[in-house]
């Protein structure tokens, strides 16, 4: 067996023990006065730690999933701005470049929007053929001589451009492949497991009213564990990023035509 994995049971156990421990000698060390007659003290103390635990992991996980969602769109964002400034300078480039580059660029950009999101989303991976379209983009950029100046800073301006999609989409592969540490859904799924023990743990009276209030319980812990998942990947599942942007780099390339 791992070591780490050895360590992670041996700790909360190692914890569990020092608690008895100081639990049992502090019940011998403290005053009378201080002792209770039963065990609701200790149940409701127990109860409290279950809540808090449940509400700390969830919102941990939540915010680290709502990052990689923020990180995953903001990518996507600066991919389409880059591609409108290539399509922008090679507005400006004679033919037959200002034609093959514009057309490479659109090219790129819709295959994003009608191959590769459908792919990412299925299959949890990028494009090879809108890898392809990219690359002979690049191909046709760097191929592009000529002795007027103009052209050449045109061409040098759609360089960094491309520099910029380039590491955008590299950006975008490794969102599609990111996802939560297993860990911290197996903490969730404990914490949540206890939750639901509550109501046994606190012994409350089985009536119409208390299986309602743990019935609606049971839907919030749900729906809040259905939002997580939902968050997972940013890319795949059923919140993913929208493609927004480079549906409206689309828009933009026929007004600049």
């Amino acid at each position: 067996m791992d070591s780490e994995l050895i360590q992670q049971l041996l700790v909360p156990v190692a914890v569990a023990v020092v608690a008895v421990i100081v639990f049992v000698i502090g019940d011998r060390l403290r005053p009378a006065s201080w002792r209770e007659t039963d065990d609701e003290a200790a149940g409701t103390l127990v109860i409290d730690l279950i809540n808090t635990l449940f509400m700390a992991v969830a919102a941990f996980v939540v915010v680290i999933c709502w990052q990689q969602y923020d990180n995953a769109h903001n990518h996507t964002i600066a991919e389409s701005k880059a591609l409108i400034d290539v399509y922008w300078a090679a507005h400006s480039m004679p033919d037959p470049e200002h034609q093959q580059v514009q057309k490479l660029v659109h090219d790129y950009t819709e295959q994003v929007v009608n191959v590769e999101w459908p792919e990412m989303d299925n299959e949890g991976r990028m494009s090879q053929s809108t890898q392809d379209t990219l690359d002979t983009l690049r191909d046709t950029v760097f191929a592009i001589q000529s002795q007027d100046s103009n052209v050449t800073d045109l061409r040098a301006s759609a360089i960094a451009a491309l520099e910029a999609v380039a590491q955008a989409r590299h950006d975008r592969s490794m969102d599609a492949d990111l996802g939560m540490p297993g860990f911290l859904y197996t903490a969730l799924w404990f914490t949540t497991v206890l939750l639901l023990c509550t109501a046994v743990l606190s012994g409350v009276e089985v009536t119409k009213r208390s299986v309602l209030m743990t019935a609606l319980l049971g839907i919030v812990v749900g729906a809040a564990i259905v939002a997580i998942y939902g968050l997972d990947r940013p890319f795949s599942g059923g919140n993913i990023v929208p493609k927004d942007a480079f549906t409206s780099a689309l828009s933009r390339f026929q007004h600049i035509t």
